[in-house]
Formats: C-alpha cells, sequence, structure tokens
C-alpha cells in the first residue's frame, strides 16, 4: 500500500527510536510516490531486487491470501470486510463485505519506483482500508498493480499513474480516509520486517504540522508526498489484530 521521510527533531532516547521508524517507513510503506527514474550505476549494483521475479512468487494460495488481509485489522472489522484478491492481471473482489472496509495484502510495489525492494517477492502488507480509502486512495495501488502485472516498466509505471494523477483518472483522495495495519504476519521489507501495529489515517496536502506530527514525544509519524498531494499519518497501537500485545 515506499520514500516517505520526515524531519525528527533532536531529543535523545525519543528521536533515536523515531529515527529507527523512519528509517524502516522510507522502505516500507506504503504511500504512493512516483519520482522520475534517478538510480545512480552503484546503487543498482547493490540493488538487492534488479528485476521482478517469476508471477508465482508474487501469489498466494486462496485461502491463505484471505486470511492474511483479514489479519489487518480486528475480526470485529475483518470478519465483515471485502477481501481482494491478487490474481495474475490485478486485484479482484474475492470475497463480497457488508462493513465497507476492503482488505488486501499489499505487494513489493506498493513502494516507490526507485526503492530498491519494489521487486522483492517476501513483501506481504496486508491492509484493510475503509470505504472512503478503498474509493479514492487503494485506486492508485490499483492501478499500479494493473500496470505491474501487465509488463510494463518502473519509468512506464510512474509516468502512467502521474497522467492518470493528472488528468483526475484516479479519484482524488476523499476526507476521512484511513486504514488498519495491525497484522502480526505482515512482512513489510527485508529491515523491518513486521514492524509494529499501526493505522494509518490519509490528509490531501502537506498538513503534517496541524497534527503536531513528527515533533518530540508526539506519537503522531507522517510521511508527506508532495506529487500525489498527500500526508499519510501514522500511529502506532499497543496490539496486533489478534490481541497480543506489541513490544514498541
Amino acid at each position: 500500500m515506499t520514500s516517505r521521510m520526515h524531519t525528527i527533531h533532536e531529543v535523545p532516547a525519543r528521536n533515536r527510536r523515531m529515527r529507527t521508524i523512519s528509517a524502516v517507513l522510507a522502505s516500507v510503506f506504503l504511500t504512493l510516490i512516483f519520482p522520475p527514474e534517478a538510480i545512480q550505476p552503484a546503487r543498482a549494483q547493490s540493488e538487492p531486487y534488479p528485476s521482478m521475479a517469476p508471477l508465482a512468487d508474487y501469489l498466494m494460495p486462496r485461502d491463505a491470501e484471505i486470511a492474511l488481509a483479514r489479519s489487518a485489522a480486528p475480526p470485529s472489522i475483518s470478519n465483515d470486510a471485502t477481501v481482494m484478491l491478487l490474481g495474475p492481471h490485478g486485484y479482484t473482489d474475492s470475497v463480497a463485505g457488508t462493513d465497507g472496509f476492503v482488505c488486501l495484502v499489499e505487494r513489493s510495489w506498493a513502494n516507490t519506483t526507485d526503492a530498491p525492494e519494489f521487486w522483492n517477492p517476501k513483501v506481504r502488507a496486508p491492509h484493510c482500508f475503509n470505504a472512503a480509502a478503498a474509493q479514492s486512495f487503494v485506486q492508485i495501488y490499483l492501478m499500479k498493480s494493473r500496470l505491474v502485472l501487465a509488463g510494463k516498466s518502473k519509468a512506464e509505471i510512474a509516468q502512467a499513474i502521474a497522467a492518470a494523477l493528472d488528468r483526475k483518472e484516479l479519484p482524488p483522495l476523499a476526507p476521512g480516509s484511513m486504514c488498519y495495519m495491525m497484522s502480526k504476519q505482515q512482512y513489510l521489507n527485508d529491515q523491518g520486517r513486521n514492524w509494529y501495529p499501526h493505522l494509518m489515517f490519509f490528509g490531501a496536502g502537506d498538513i503534517a504540522k496541524s497534527w503536531g506530527a513528527n515533533l518530540a514525544d508526539s506519537p503522531v509519524i507522517a510521511t508527506n508526498d508532495p506529487q500525489a498531494r498527500v500526508t499519510t499519518f501514522m500511529v502506532l497501537v499497543d496490539n496486533w489484530s489478534d490481541g497480543t500485545p506489541a513490544s514498541h
């Protein structure tokens, strides 16, 4: 569902943890920005996943993917959510829901096109989006997935998404958009692995300051995507979706 860095004030213990979180987020999530391709040769040589793996490496058995997608949120939410599954040509609604939420497992291309783990076949990031996010924010990722599975290059994917945003072929961010990422089984990248359970809230524009995000002792972490004009706010929570405690 990714290059989302932010400035952390220098407050010793708190900010060491915040810088660690920020470093993980830089290659994890997961809002979508699409900068021009500008990977330097030295970076290309060290890139661990230089090309897309065989499609089968990104796919999952149906029942396993449904269970993993639902694990993004507490059962009181995810049990009645629509579940979307990845297939050879993109995501499809495989389980109809009734509460307006949409759960799906994002793959590595939810990241930016210049991210080192853009093609990491191990990435499995369960999200459960509310109706507002599913109808707006998620549409970018769904389009990106179709482009990936159609065999488009990173540059072509970035250009196509940027053009769709400019032409308003993708819907604007809906007010109240948010999602749950509370799966103990999530694998966000090779460094963060399952990281922490958290909630994400999406707002139009660069609005981190209005939430007091990224400040000393603030529980709110924010990253801004100026090209998509979206700020993502992350709030860590104490428990995984199954109710077991998470160690922060």
